[in-house]
């Protein structure tokens, strides 16, 4: 919790700051680089830093009685394997031979959750401001969703049944321990329904391949999801079944901002707003 309650209340302060010299000076202090000054992009930092800090409130909650989680996964392996798609531990065993496939996998687990996604939310509020309040409300959205996952199905990954062969891959090969001090700030180990890992990647993949005007980017940018969604099952981290309502996740996402959010705020939280000069 200290990790995020220290970002907040630097943002917090900095706003404060920037609304008082506004108030003094009676004109607005604007950072030129910035599509909507320093104050905005502080609100910005905020939105996501919250909601954060919910998650970090929620995982106390599905972390509290470890039998739950490990039943609600027997039952997602019966009915996987009542598909005829229970094929987790048969594609991490193909990939445990190939150790370039599993430093790739472990490498993007850890990252691309956090770098790559910021990465393109920054990218979006810079370069394309006015599409970066639709994303980040269906970031939003997505997040809301999965506190209810986490709080209704808490799951237990893959990693936790070496018993039906399955290797936590990041421990195995990289020595990072899923239960050390440090990792628990990241990780909710029993956060597996829905892999928002999946979600995050199709929310930001969705709207750079919309974006994108070269083809080779569309590309790279629709075969993101696939990728990610390889990565979280090969590391043990993932059931497909994750994977799938990761991405029920972002469709609903999807169609909440677009059906409902992007009504309010004079039409600036739609995918394309009625005027550049609209304000969220």
């Amino acid at each position: 919790m200290f990790r995020l309650a220290v970002p907040l209340a630097i943002l917090s302060v900095l706003y404060l700051i920037a609304r008082l010299r506004t108030r003094r000076t009676g004109r607005k202090h604007t950072v030129s680089w910035l599509p909507k000054g320093g104050a905005d992009a502080i609100a910005q930092l905020g939105v996501f830093v919250a909601a954060d800090l919910l998650y970090e409130t929620v995982r106390g909650v599905a972390e509290s009685n470890q039998a739950v989680p490990f039943e609600n996964a027997r039952n997602l392996i019966s009915t996987e394997k009542s598909l005829h798609f229970f094929v987790e531990q048969s594609v991490q065993s193909w990939a445990m031979d190939h150790r370039i496939l599993i430093d790739f996998a472990n490498f993007m687990y850890v990252n691309s959750h956090f770098v790559i996604t910021t990465s393109a939310l920054v990218w979006l509020y810079l370069r394309h401001n006015d599409r970066f309040y639709f994303v980040r409300n269906m970031f939003v959205v997505a997040m809301g969703l999965a506190l209810i996952g986490y709080m209704l199905l808490p799951t237990a990954p893959p990693r936790f049944f070496p018993e039906l062969g399955f290797v936590d891959t990041l421990s195995y090969y990289v020595n990072v321990k899923h239960d050390s001090g440090f990792v628990t700030l990241f990780f909710n180990p029993y956060a597996a329904v829905p892999s928002m890992h999946v979600a995050f990647s199709l929310m930001i993949a969705g709207p750079a391949m919309l974006i994108a005007r070269r083809k080779v980017f569309k590309a790279l940018w629709a075969l993101y999801p696939l990728v990610v969604t390889f990565v979280v099952v090969v590391t043990g981290n993932h059931w497909l079944m994750d994977a799938f309502a990761g991405a029920a996740v972002a469709a609903t996402a999807a169609i909440v901002s677009r059906r409902v959010l992007s009504r309010f705020a004079s039409g600036a939280w739609a995918w394309a707003p009625r005027g550049r000069e609209a304000t969220a």
